[in-house]
């Protein structure tokens, strides 16, 4: 007797929650894509369809059943969510996992909750700024200063995106409060480089990973999904040196 599969309808859901767990833990459009059509061509389906975009995806396959879109709102850095659905994925092509299994595995893995406390997350990028702005050539006077600098802005940055959910807004009063926290160290003399220390405290706010992605989805050929967040980059960049701006023009 041959393998058995599960329903065509059961694949396509399956698939699609693979897919958001990723693009919404920051997977470049190309890695989703594929992992979608590796799960499906393992369940049974050889010939699918998909079309991801940073908002949105399509899935389809060659048989009867229509195909269905899935909306992404939110966005964030979860790397641990997409190599534990690419677990998943070469577990099902191995035979390790049917269908009923994976669906409740991915289930798990979305209503988890793998993101580090927020004290770690305002500790990991206070210490980050002091050591970017050593990097960046600066004098170890300033490292302290870096480092509440860094740390305060990286909490308003999150409290304030829980208040006001645009991340622009965020990131600009962010940044507009690290200048801020940078030129009282100076002006006190409590520190001695303006610029080493904004450049520092400011590292944890790049937004390095989209970056990334949009170059690699442009050089993947997916010109829309690297234009939309190489677009997104630029607005986090652009938040984030109006608020530096602000504090120098006043």
């Amino acid at each position: 007797m041959g393998k058995e599969f599960p329903p065509t309808i059961e694949v396509i859901e399956i698939c699609l929650l693979a897919g958001k767990i990723m693009l919404q833990g920051g997977a470049e459009t190309y890695r989703v894509e594929d992992t979608m059509t590796r799960i499906a061509a393992s369940l049974g389906i050889p010939h699918s369809h998909s079309y991801v975009t940073p908002t949105g995806i399509i899935f389809s396959t060659d048989g009867t059943e229509p195909a269905k879109l899935i909306r992404i709102s939110e966005r964030s850095t979860d790397l641990y969510k997409v190599t534990l659905v690419n677990g998943v994925s070469r577990r099902i092509s191995s035979g390790e996992l049917d269908g009923k299994g994976a669906l409740a595995r991915l289930k798990e893995i979305e209503s988890a909750d793998y993101t580090f406390p927020v004290y770690q997350q305002i500790l990991a990028a206070s210490i980050a700024s002091g050591c970017f702005l050593i990097m960046f050539l600066g004098s170890w006077t300033d490292f302290i200063p870096a480092m509440i600098a860094g740390g305060l802005g990286f909490v308003s940055f999150i409290y304030v995106h829980r208040v006001v959910e645009i991340k622009f807004f965020s990131e600009f009063i962010a940044s507009l409060l690290i200048g801020l926290i940078a030129y009282f160290f100076v002006y006190t003399g409590a520190g001695t480089e303006l610029d080493k220390i904004i450049i520092g405290s400011v590292m944890p706010l790049v937004p390095g990973l989209l970056i990334t992605n949009a170059v690699r989805d442009l050089m993947a050929g997916h010109l829309v999904s690297g234009l939309s967040k190489g677009a997104e980059a630029f607005l986090t960049a652009f938040a984030i040196g109006a608020g530096i701006a602000l504090v120098f023009t006043f």
